[in-house]
């Protein structure tokens, strides 16, 4: 049971950043959506310790182990503009293809770059320990 509220007050809290980044978007007319505005509101926040990953990381977690059906209304969506797709499904398919590729090349780097800065501030916080202590 208290798990069950850690996650629904963690995902609220997710859905109020995405609500904050929206609300921005249409205060200032901005033509990047609010949903990505939330998204760079939460990347700054957690990069600068205003919000910990921990309290967020329940809620985070349920929300990764739902995102396959969060994609079935954008994927059946495709249906009411077929029209548009007719004749063009080989280039379709290229197109998914090509940018899965680039997705997962850039969160490989990213990932790969992440593990090697935290080895490195993990290496630097050893070794000064070593030498004045």
């Amino acid at each position: 049971m208290k798990r069950a509220v850690v996650v629904i007050v963690q995902v609220a809290g997710l859905y109020g950043i995405y609500l904050f980044g929206t609300w921005l978007q249409h205060l200032f007319r901005l033509p990047i959506p609010g949903s990505i505005i939330g998204m760079l509101l939460l990347f700054v926040l957690l990069m600068t310790n205003v919000v910990k990953a921990r309290w967020l990381e329940a809620g985070g977690q349920f929300l990764l182990s739902y995102l396959s059906l969060l994609f079935v209304p954008a994927t059946v969506g495709i249906i009411d503009y077929f029209s548009l797709f007719r004749g063009r499904g080989l280039l379709s398919v290229i197109v998914v293809a090509l940018s899965t590729l680039a997705v997962m090349a850039t969160s490989g780097a990213l990932a790969q770059w992440g593990a090697q800065k935290e080895r490195s501030a993990s290496f630097i916080q050893k070794n000064s320990k070593g030498m004045h202590g």
